[in-house]
């Protein structure tokens, strides 16, 4: 059963169609990689997903449920959480402090829920060793995985990651691939924007690629990678 589906979505900024007709359906516990240049449509795909904005046409279907005209909040609570391409903590406020504001706006669990939850959360993100130190002092691998702890700290079945690899070294690259890894070998849902393709490319089942907001490319990631369109558009290789 798909967790998402996309049905003919469309939305445009007065003449600038941004995405037109998407239509995808994404199995629960899939990891789903986004690729497409610069202007391609993927973070309004990310937007129209969890409610920021609305779409002119065509239905978001949520775990069965149409969410279409539902707000953030609610799809928040239904299981779908967000990391952005730009991480903005509460600086003055802890790392711990971060996760908890996340998950007591995010979720309707007890309080002695949200504590255990976070903790545990920090864990998995490797943070636990930073949980008391201002955000602001995190260095950017730090402020990438409290992006991922807060999106998680919601409790999500849909993780949606916006170029949280971007800036990172390569060996930093790596570290965050081992944590995507074990968030997604528990089960939660995947979609994944991102230029970083090894890094893409090392967690995610399938590829979609955007190109002026419409899928032009769906599959195997190197079938995918492999079709002459891919590699004109996306990569500026004449074929």
């Amino acid at each position: 059963m798909a967790i998402l589906a996309l049905q003919d979505l469309s939305k445009s900024f007065g003449a600038l169609k941004v995405t037109d007709g998407v239509s995808l359906d994404v199995p629960a516990g899939q990891a789903l990689g986004i690729i497409g240049p610069n202007g391609a449509g993927k973070s309004t795909l990310f937007n129209l997903i969890t409610g920021t904005i609305t779409p002119d046409a065509g239905r978001i279907i949520l775990d069965g449920q149409d969410v279409t005209r539902a707000s953030p909040m609610r799809r928040c609570l239904m299981g779908v959480g967000r990391s952005f391409q730009i991480p903005q903590p509460f600086a003055k406020l802890t790392v711990f402090e971060n996760l908890l504001v996340a998950a007591t706006h995010g979720t309707a669990a007890s309080e002695a829920e949200v504590t255990r939850r976070c903790a545990e959360i920090l864990a998995r993100t490797d943070l636990i060793a930073r949980a008391n130190d201002p955000a602001g002092s995190l260095s950017l691998l730090g402020r990438k995985r409290l992006e991922l702890a807060r999106a998680m700290a919601t409790g999500p079945k849909l993780l949606l990651l916006d170029e949280i690899a971007g800036g990172l070294t390569e060996g930093e690259c790596r570290a965050l691939i081992d944590t995507i890894r074990a968030i997604h070998a528990q089960g939660v849902t995947i979609i994944w924007i991102e230029h970083v393709l090894h890094a893409l490319t090392a967690v995610v089942e399938r590829l979609v690629v955007l190109d002026f907001g419409r899928v032009i490319g769906m599959g195997d990631p190197a079938t995918v990678m492999a079709s002459r369109e891919v590699r004109e558009i996306y990569l500026g290789i004449e074929v």
